[in-house]
């Protein structure tokens, strides 16, 4: 046991217990609701605990109200109530999925707090009001004491993970760089490049607790937000240049001073702070200009290639010179003083994410199903104690909605609360009536939850720890307490536990997919995502467009680890195609200024509409026409009159050949100019 785990523990307890006697003391009907709370609530860290208070308030108060509003209105018609409040469990499900942070607790928890009121209620709707009122007075007090013990009782800041969180990933792109530049590169690290999607994603979910934290670190927000778009931009560039560096291998271009200068970025981005830097950002930028070829009508396609390895390593030195300068700005705000600098840049937003609505129906029609079977079989049963049965079978339904197979976890869950059981028996008809002070209370419930804080502060046991704390508090928080016997103590478990059981059997009916299933529909998301960009119907910005497929890269790996040998799958690169998108959304930025080249690059697009939509099986002839579309249109620019924008799209349209068609022959730009391929 750390010193962590035993601190957490112990303040964990406390607050539980402050809110338990403030509970009884003002006289609350179940007490035990507040204790429940604060240990959902209660997170290692001052930031998140913060959080999760507000979000848990907001979520309750939210569900209250639509408790109060709904039961009186469908109060005698108990099918009607029943859908009613099934659909509000599953809207709220929904809309809470398309939410990818910590924020979505709050539509997912007015879901189900709807249903925990609402049901043991239905039998007096007179009641309502005062019942919503007084779980959300019990919900407060758990939140409040909660957040006032971790938050004053030696906090512990949520900076110094954050920030090594950070580090961690700039390391990762620090070691990447240094792989892709290096002279014997073979880019066969793919899984180490997808790990760095993976920590810039989890760096957006936990930035959204920044703003609670007790540390200097939240006044930088702002520049965390930045970096992390920085991050992302790093993606595709490496990814790139890692590509074309191997393209060049492979044609025999071995350039001492192209060498020279990969060296010395190499050199240039693994400086210590501490040190003189062998050469300076702006040398770096004026030695890749000096050895970037001319986009001319005759340049060839070693020329492109170098064209776009110049472009990509331009655009590398900005964006490492903006990291570096963000985390100096972030060090500063962390330490308490006050940066030179400030940083405004707003953050892409949690819609630019990956967003699957059809999955989010999915999940959600489970909770309605779920929700309104527990509900049928209690009408039609009668069972007094019936009304916990859709209650749980609700809560799990949206409690694990975000995980492709849901079954598995909500097994664990109902066997780790059968195991709960015996010790739930024990406190409620054994040790709660011998009891008659608030300090033997306390002295009897220690040896079991301060064992359990410990457990629910390591991650490797916290699955099986919560559910069982989850267990003895929710049997406390259920019973009156006062008045529990053996039979109502049985029929109220035997109901819990059935709505647990419900979930699974309606999840794994309705719900559950498999890795390989989840990952075909995030490379099928980012294609269509490709096939709009290439029809003109959404032209998304760079960085929301990059952010998103990195997210998508994020999402995919440790599903493509899952999925086994699937060739259909493997042979997919989201990294390729995030290289392909964001080289399209840089064509139509400049297409304006192409002139008559114009007409051959919406050919290209269109066919890449249909190379996208024909994806994972494409047709030879589509293949060659492709191929002949970006030749074409390669001719077109590079014949074009002299403008700002034709080494741009020439890089762009060159990176996007390699990518598109790495096998084949090298473009040749002394055929003649293609008519345009309708």
């Amino acid at each position: 046991m750390s010193k962590n785990e035993a601190l957490f523990s112990i303040k964990s307890f406390a607050a539980a217990m402050l809110a338990l006697y403030l509970a009884m003391r003002i006289g609350l009907p179940r007490p035990f609701w507040a204790l429940m709370t604060a240990y959902i609530v209660a997170a290692p860290f001052a930031g998140p605990t913060r959080s999760k208070a507000v979000f848990r308030f907001a979520g309750t108060l939210l569900g209250a109200l639509a408790t109060v509003i709904l039961v009186p209105l469908f109060a005698n018609s108990p099918e009607l109530l029943s859908l009613v409040l099934a659909l509000w469990v599953g809207g709220c499900l929904y809309v809470s999925l398309l939410d990818r942070t910590p924020r979505s607790y709050v539509l997912m928890l007015a879901g189900y707090t709807a249903g925990l009121i609402a049901f043991p209620a239905v039998n007096e709707p007179g009641t309502i009001f005062d019942i919503a009122l007084a779980r959300v007075e019990e919900i407060l007090l758990g939140i409040s004491c909660a957040t006032v013990v971790h938050s004053l009782v030696f906090p512990q800041g949520f900076a110094p993970v954050l920030l090594a969180r950070l580090d961690h990933a700039l390391r990762d792109a620090q070691a990447w760089i240094g792989d892709a530049l290096a002279p014997a590169a073979n880019g066969n690290n793919s899984l180490d490049r997808r790990k760095l999607a993976g920590d810039i994603t989890e760096l957006r979910m936990m930035a959204v607790h920044l703003p609670f934290d007790t540390s200097h670190l939240r006044w930088t927000a702002n520049a965390i937000h930045a970096l992390q778009e920085r991050l992302a931009a790093m993606v595709p560039l490496l990814s790139s240049i890692e590509d074309r560096l191997q393209a060049l291998r492979e044609l025999g271009v071995s350039d001492a001073r192209w060498r020279a200068v990969l060296a010395d970025i190499t050199a240039w981005t693994g400086t210590r702070k501490d040190a003189i830097p062998p050469v300076t950002a702006q040398a770096l930028r004026e030695a890749i200009d000096e050895l970037t070829p001319a986009a001319g009508r005759h340049a060839d396609w070693r020329d492109l290639l170098q064209l776009n390895l110049a472009a990509r390593l331009r655009a590398l030195v900005d964006v490492c010179v903006d990291t570096q300068a963000l985390r100096a700005h972030i060090g500063q705000g962390a330490s308490g003083a006050l940066p030179e600098t400030a940083y405004h840049l707003p953050p892409v937003k949690a819609q630019a994410l990956h967003l699957d609505r059809g999955m989010a129906l999915v999940s959600a029609a489970a909770a309605v199903i779920a929700t309104l079977a527990g509900c049928a079989f209690w009408i039609l049963t009668g069972w007094p104690s019936g009304a916990a049965m859709p209650m749980m079978a609700a809560v799990m339904s949206c409690f694990f909605a975000t995980q492709d197979d849901p079954v598995p976890f909500i097994k664990g869950f109902l066997v780790w609360t059968i195991y709960s059981v015996p010790l739930s028996a024990f406190y409620l008809l054994a040790v709660l009536p011998a009891i008659h002070s608030f300090e033997m209370l306390v002295l009897a419930c220690a040896p079991a939850f301060l064992l359990l804080g410990v457990l629910i502060a390591r991650p490797s046991t916290f699955g099986k720890a919560m559910p069982f704390m989850f267990g003895i508090a929710g049997t406390l928080a259920l019973q009156d307490t006062n008045t529990a016997d053996a039979a109502s103590f049985i029929n109220s478990t035997l109901a819990q536990l059935a709505g647990l059981a419900l979930a699974v059997l309606v999840i794994g009916v309705f719900r559950s997919v498999g890795a390989g299933w989840t990952a075909r529909r995030l490379l099928r998301a980012g294609w269509g995502e490709l096939i709009r960009i290439g029809d003109g119907r959404h032209v998304p910005s760079v960085p929301e467009f990059s952010a998103r497929m990195v997210d998508r890269i994020a999402l995919l790996t440790p599903r493509l680890a899952l999925a086994g040998p699937q060739q259909d799958l493997q042979a997919s690169d989201a990294l390729v195609d995030l290289r392909i998108g964001l080289n399209m959304t840089q064509l139509l930025a400049v297409r304006s200024e192409l002139g008559r080249s114009q007409a051959a690059l919406w050919a290209l697009f269109e066919h890449l509409s249909q190379h996208f939509e024909a994806r994972p099986h494409i047709e030879p002839v589509a293949e060659a026409r492709l191929l002949a579309s970006l030749d074409n249109v390669l001719r077109s620019v590079s014949a074009a009159q002299v403008s700002g924008a034709r080494g741009t799209a020439l890089a762009s349209l060159a990176g996007m050949r390699r990518d598109l068609f790495p096998q084949a022959a090298p473009y040749e730009p002394s055929a003649l100019l293609e008519k345009e391929i309708r």
